[in-house]
């Protein structure tokens, strides 16, 4: 870990941009995506909860164009410094607290980080912004990154979600992430700050923690544990490759019109069951049981959450026709990369699965009945 404030040949190498929640599991992907396509050196600020995890940034953490700097983005005397110090053109939010699960048991800690801390952050920025020369001001950005959930829930037969639908959030986490979105746009109304903002689908793909819904089937299926399946399954989300929401966060950055929010999809629609049995399928053929059967032998249903929302779809023409975005991988070949990677990385896996992670997995899941 280098001390940023004192590297002054790190911050002579400019421009830069700052990456909040770097170490978490899109922003990780983000950091490492950024620094192989663009010029700009980066400045990753995480505050290192259960979820943000450095390992994931060891291929990197020797680049010059980059530093790590532990720290929340609520505080706000560092937020000063670090800005002030680093002089970024622009900085993309991905700090966050964002499992569901979690915000049903503990709704607090979701208040204070994705409203009073993404507050903080605005606050600072805003001063920041004013002190900027007129062209620094004009090519500054403020890229928030959300989330689909604050849309709420679709119906079998509705459209995706379009950048026009109303919010309708059903957990404390889209509702936090939901208030967060309002104090972006607000602060580009009111105070003119360069504002972007993304909703994206659910990402899957490398590094990403173990208790979301394909690295935790894939673990347990390896593990010999059940699979917990919520309720029958027919849940459906929209998988989006995480590199791919990545290439569409930096063409976002780079053309997307200030005040203006894109969606970001896949456009690969899966129920929860269909998902898991694509896993089993590929961990039966990559690493076969033992015993010969398959691994959905271990799925099992149990009792669903409360307000689990039914169906997320995103509609991503405006991000396609007005930027040109495409995704590159469809849910097959994604997955697919999904799988090897866990099965090549388990030093990684080990790493992140903590006895703290240990305890919510079984509060969460293990001691769920079946359905």
């Amino acid at each position: 870990m280098w001390d940023v404030f004192s590297d002054a040949a790190f911050k002579r190498r400019m421009p830069m941009i700052i990456v909040t929640g770097g170490a978490g599991f899109i922003g990780s992907n983000f950091v490492r995506e950024w620094l192989a396509a663009e010029q700009d050196s980066v400045v990753n600020l995480d505050k290192l909860t259960y979820a943000g995890n450095l390992r994931s940034l060891v291929d990197v953490e020797k680049n010059p164009r980059y530093r790590f700097v532990q720290g929340d983005i609520g505080d706000r005397p560092l937020l000063a410094k670090l800005l002030r110090e680093t002089r970024p053109r622009a900085i993309v939010n991905f700090a966050a607290e964002s499992h569901v699960d979690r915000s049903i048991h503990s709704a607090g800690e979701f208040i204070q980080t994705n409203i009073v801390s993404t507050f903080n952050l605005l606050e600072e920025v805003r001063a920041y912004h004013a002190e900027l020369s007129p062209a620094e001001r004009e090519a500054f950005r403020f890229l928030h990154v959300s989330t689909d959930e604050v849309y709420g829930s679709l119906g079998p037969n509705d459209p995706a979600f379009a950048e026009s639908h109303k919010y309708e959030p059903n957990s404390p986490y889209s509702a936090s992430k939901a208030a967060s979105d309002h104090l972006v746009r607000a602060y580009h109304h009111t105070y003119h700050l360069p504002v972007l903002t993304t909703n994206c689908s659910n990402n899957y793909g490398p590094y990403h923690f173990p208790e979301k819904l394909i690295p935790l089937m894939i673990l347990n299926a390896l593990a010999g544990k059940r699979l917990p399946v919520y309720g029958d399954g027919q849940n459906v989300r929209d998988w989006l490759y995480v590199t791919d929401h990545c290439t569409a966060i930096r063409m976002v950055l780079a053309k997307g019109r200030v005040g203006e929010t894109y969606n970001v999809g896949g456009r690969n629609e899966r129920t929860n069951l269909d998902v898991v049995n694509v896993i089993c399928k590929l961990l039966d053929e990559l690493k076969p049981r033992a015993d010969g059967k398959s691994y959905a032998a271990q799925i099992e249903f149990v009792a669903d959450r409360p307000g689990h929302d039914q169906r997320y779809a995103i509609d991503a023409t405006r991000l396609e026709t007005e930027l040109g975005w495409q995704a590159a991988e469809n849910f097959d070949t994604g997955i697919r990369k999904t799988v090897q990677w866990y099965l090549a990385n388990q030093d990684w896996v080990q790493s992140v699965t903590s006895g703290e992670y240990r305890n919510w997995v079984q509060t969460q899941y293990e001691n769920r009945a079946v359905a």
